[in-house]
């Protein structure tokens, strides 16, 4: 494994994330806040991101170790050195790598009490890391550096693991690019449709940062609750489901080919999802709410499936049946090639195709029946690495759960937090729902959480592999 290689890599994403920090800078300078806490952090990170990249190596070619270290790496060291701004802003080194790990991964669990105490600069940070974070750092990345085209294909496997792949053109970088690029586009036609809706530009750049990377910060503690406005919640609602689909789709639809959007299976599995779900939830609370149950259905629906988490209800209190369709879309996610996280639609598809297989062939053991997804027959490699990935899911979660427990969480609190974490949704039930948050938890809980949001955010095995001995030995 070449050490100097990693190092220039995460040094350059030090760079540039040094750089980034100047952005809130000028927020800090706009509103009259301290400008310390962001100019001490980016010059601390650009340093250090000068320093590891002083030893120069020509990049040619990565190998499968180097490209999974550099995308685990990279990612912590971007949620350690993005915790900076928290920590000169006063707040303890453990919750600031939380708020900052939350962030990166586009998770939105918080440890803040009093969102509004805060200054307005550093929300905007906050804010600001889940955007980044959002697409991917590393595919941001290959967009900037066209020379990794080539060097970088294990790179974007590594940070987009999903068991679909779309390479919309044969260089990575261009891919890349044009990924980036449908989201600036999105994320800009929100920010215009929120302030046509009348909320100022702060607001509706800190909301777009948080609904296109399906983060769910937002500078508020009342969440989108605070702008008590229903065509707020629509624009939002539709782009967090925008967010949560592929956005490889999207290119082609805004390419005129409307027709792969509707042909797609994943695609109808998750506006299917969204309907169902939206309407059980509509019947459970329409007894206590009337019409308004649908409102608040599709909102919360969207919010969780596409692991945004954000709030207009503190639906903690809902009916259980309610609270449990919400607990199970924590772990379905949103689409594969979409800001959201979970477990992604198109592995739940594949794995009941998959189980329905194998009931078939119970009674017909000498049948031949191919998984399919559409006309595509999909290797048995795949399924294999999709079951994989599913039992590690779940492990994970167990273990993080019974964690929490021992630690004195009860049940509900436990097994909530270790699945929003993973599943990288923001709040859950009990002492961290939606009215609540993670300040609470015990220290090594929050270790436990940060371990979480970084392997869900990579998706198990980026981060798992690191683990195996193997991996270390040349």
């Amino acid at each position: 494994m070449n050490r100097t290689t990693i190092a220039n890599l995460i040094g350059s994403v030090l760079r540039f994330l040094g750089l980034m920090m100047l952005i809130p800078l000028i927020v800090a300078i706009c509103y009259g806040e301290d400008c310390n806490p962001f100019l001490t952090s980016s010059a601390i990170t650009i340093l250090v991101g000068i320093v590891l990249g002083l030893k120069t190596h020509e990049i040619d070619d990565l190998a499968i170790k180097e490209s999974f270290a550099t995308v685990a790496l990279g990612w912590f060291f971007a949620a350690l050195f993005g915790s900076l701004p928290y920590l000169f802003s006063g707040i303890s080194p453990l919750d600031a790598f939380f708020e900052s790990m939350s962030g990166f991964t586009t998770t939105g669990s918080t440890i803040l009490s009093d969102i509004e105490a805060h200054p307005m600069s550093l929300l905007f940070w906050r804010s600001f890391t889940q955007w980044l974070g959002g697409m991917g750092i590393i595919v941001l990345f290959l967009a900037v550096l066209p020379k990794l085209a080539v060097a970088g294909r294990d790179l974007f496997r590594a940070e987009v693991p999903g068991p679909t792949s779309d390479k919309l053109r044969p260089r990575l970088s261009q891919t890349a690019k044009i990924l980036w690029s449908v989201y600036v586009v999105l994320s800009a036609v929100e920010v215009v449709a929120l302030l046509i809706s009348g909320i100022g530009l702060y607001d509706a750049l800190c909301t777009t940062f948080s609904t296109m990377a399906t983060g769910g910060f937002s500078p508020h503690s009342e969440s989108i609750a605070f702008f008590a406005s229903p065509l707020v919640e629509g624009i939002v609602v539709f782009f967090m489901f925008l967010a949560g689909a592929n956005f490889a789709l999207h290119y082609w639809v805004l390419r005129g080919e409307h027709t792969r959007l509707l042909h797609n299976p994943e695609f109808r599995l998750y506006a299917g999802i969204v309907a169902c779900a939206t309407l059980v939830i509509t019947l459970l609370l329409w007894s206590q709410n009337g019409i308004n149950s649908i409102r608040l259905g599709i909102f919360q629906v969207v919010s969780i499936i596409t692991t945004t988490g954000f709030a207009t209800a503190d639906f903690d209190t809902w009916h259980n049946g309610a609270r449990l369709t919400l607990f199970v879309l924590m772990f379905v996610g949103g689409c594969a090639g979409s800001t959201g996280g979970g477990m992604k639609v198109v592995r739940m598809l594949l794995l009941v195709k998959y189980g329905y297989r194998e009931l078939f062939r119970t009674l017909h053991p000498r049948a031949i029946l191919p998984v399919r997804i559409g006309r595509q027959m999909v290797p048995q490699g795949v399924m294999e690495s999709i079951l994989s990935f599913f039992i590690l899911y779940i492990f994970v979660f167990a273990v993080a759960s019974l964690i929490l427990g021992v630690l004195g969480m009860d049940i509900l609190s436990a097994t909530s937090a270790a699945a929003t974490t993973i599943g990288n949704v923001g709040p859950g039930f009990g002492v961290i729902g939606p009215a609540g948050h993670f300040g609470g938890v015990h220290p090594v809980g929050k270790l436990v959480l940060i371990l979480c949001m970084w392997i869900g955010r990579l998706e198990i095995f980026t981060v798992l592999v690191l683990l195996i001995p193997e991996f270390w030995r040349k």
